[in-house]
């Protein structure tokens, strides 16, 4: 009993993640042909190609790391947390000025000086 549940589960996740992977394929070439081809002048695509679309995404602006606190970001923020629960509330107000002056000098305009450099 408890067998069949979990191969029940299994195929009825896989089933719902094609569906909504063929949904958002489709939404995908349906826009891309709707309005690329009209404002780019690019050719239309398939819907194979639209699967291949969103794969290349996912691999450059996603990755493949999880959604449940696994991957390098996850790793990077507990060290961060842990770092900062670690300082007193000086090394923790010094850690803030750093970060706002950093903020401050990659806002400046180009035209304007920076401080201290003449």
């Amino acid at each position: 009993m408890n067998k069949k549940f979990w191969i029940k589960k299994i195929i009825g996740f896989t089933a719902l993640a094609a569906a909504f992977g063929s949904l958002l394929s489709y939404v995908v070439m349906r826009l891309w042909n709707g309005i690329l081809t009209e404002v780019v002048h690019v050719s239309p695509i398939s819907f194979l190609q639209a699967i291949g679309i969103l794969v290349l995404s996912k691999i450059l602006f996603g990755g493949f790391h999880g959604r449940w606190g696994c991957g390098p970001s996850h790793h990077w923020k507990n060290e961060m947390k842990e770092k900062w629960h670690n300082m007193s509330p000086d090394e923790r107000e010094k850690m803030k000025e750093e970060w706002r002056n950093k903020c401050r000098t990659w806002r400046r305009p180009s035209n304007e000086p920076q401080a201290g450099a003449e």
